[in-house]
């Protein structure tokens, strides 16, 4: 894997270039989250007609399911999505913390019972590795322990302890050079721990580096300031990856500190929610109002939702409960992030960009 940054004068924010084993990512950029091997309700080739050039799949999960034998033999991930661009894969140390009921942590590694089966299963630093060296996969994330936002401070320190140490087993653990490894930035919210985080992973010598443990309940002004307070911690001419954010105030938000990558469910959930982004901001479909209205959810946007389909069709969709609707509204939302991305990535290479994030700011709040 390569990086190239372009820089902009004046500004935190970077115009880069990612190189990987199947295709270029410009940046900065979002991955739409194919958790379980697909976008839900979007197919690759329309993915594709969006502008997406990396996607996000979830290396525990699909271990889990269809497990790595089957995997292999559908052609590794690619195969299974049927995408042929680059791929991430999240190792899945937030879906075990999500799933802490059915886990046991210690320093070896994580003991697990299966959600799908209920099977015990363990889950190491090494194959975290070894699963998504299996997979095929452009980029590989380390194996971290992601805690609750208001877990006391010596449990913080043992998350950290234990993300350090489990990053350099990732590093050792390493196969096959073509699948590029991202260290992950743990600390809570305690800046000086992610300021140690950032240094300690930083120092093992990675591809990339996340800023991990954000959005696990803390307030989102939280996130932000430790997101600003992290970054400067972080190799310059490495990638930069926010995990799970966001809004797209959020987007602009990081990049205007100089991240580069970033993933959320948002955009696909709020649409089979019914919440629709447009340049006026938050549009809810499901209301009365749109009934008869024969616009499209957004005139200004070029997405195949807005070519065809009026707001009063898309609300009929969705009060009836047709799959078509979600559907439709998440291709809308995912062509908002993708097209908000080249939008930042051109008001960079212009000069721009400052002013693009004032005169935004606050609009999908």
């Amino acid at each position: 894997m390569r990086f190239d940054v372009m820089r902009t004068p004046g500004v935190e924010a970077r115009r880069g270039r990612l190189t990987t084993t199947h295709g270029i990512v410009e940046t900065p950029a979002f991955m739409p989250v194919a958790t379980h091997g697909a976008v839900k309700g979007v197919s690759p080739w329309l993915l594709e007609e969006l502008g997406a050039t990396i996607v996000l799949s979830n290396a525990y999960h699909l271990a889990q399911r269809p497990g790595v034998e089957l995997l292999q033999a559908l052609g590794g991930v690619h195969g299974l999505l049927s995408w042929k661009g680059p791929i991430l894969t999240d190792s899945g140390g937030y879906q075990l913390f999500s799933l802490a009921a059915l886990l046991r942590v210690d320093d070896d590694g994580v003991e697990y019972r299966s959600h799908v089966d209920g099977r015990r299963g363990r889950f190491t630093p090494e194959n975290a590795v070894e699963v998504q060296e299996a997979m095929g996969v452009d980029i590989a994330m380390c194996l971290d322990e992601c805690i609750a936002a208001d877990a006391p401070p010596a449990r913080v320190e043992e998350a950290l302890r234990r993300t350090t140490a489990w990053a350099a087993r990732c590093a050792a653990a390493r196969r096959r050079p073509e699948t590029a490894l991202f260290g992950i930035v743990q600390g809570g919210f305690d800046p000086a721990l992610r300021a140690r985080s950032a240094g300690e992973v930083a120092a093992v010598g990675f591809d990339g580096h996340a800023l991990g443990g954000l959005c696990v309940g803390e307030p989102p002004e939280q996130t932000r300031d430790i997101a600003a307070a992290t970054v400067t911690h972080l190799p310059a001419e490495r990638p930069r990856y926010v995990m799970g954010v966001g809004t797209p105030n959020d987007l602009l938000t990081f990049v205007s500190m100089g991240y580069d990558l970033f993933d959320c469910v948002l955009p696909t959930r709020n649409a089979r929610n019914g919440m629709l982004f447009t340049r006026e901001g938050k549009l809810t479909i499901r209301n009365a109002r749109h009934a008869g209205d024969p616009r499209p959810v957004d005139e200004a946007c070029a997405c195949p939702t807005c070519r065809r389909f009026s707001r009063g069709a898309l609300r009929h969709l969705m009060m009836t409960g047709e799959m078509l609707g979600a559907q439709l509204a998440s291709l809308h939302n995912l062509y908002f992030y993708l097209h908000l991305m080249r939008e930042i990535r051109a008001a960079l290479e212009e000069g721009t960009f400052p002013e693009r994030a004032r005169a935004a700011a606050g609009a999908w709040a």
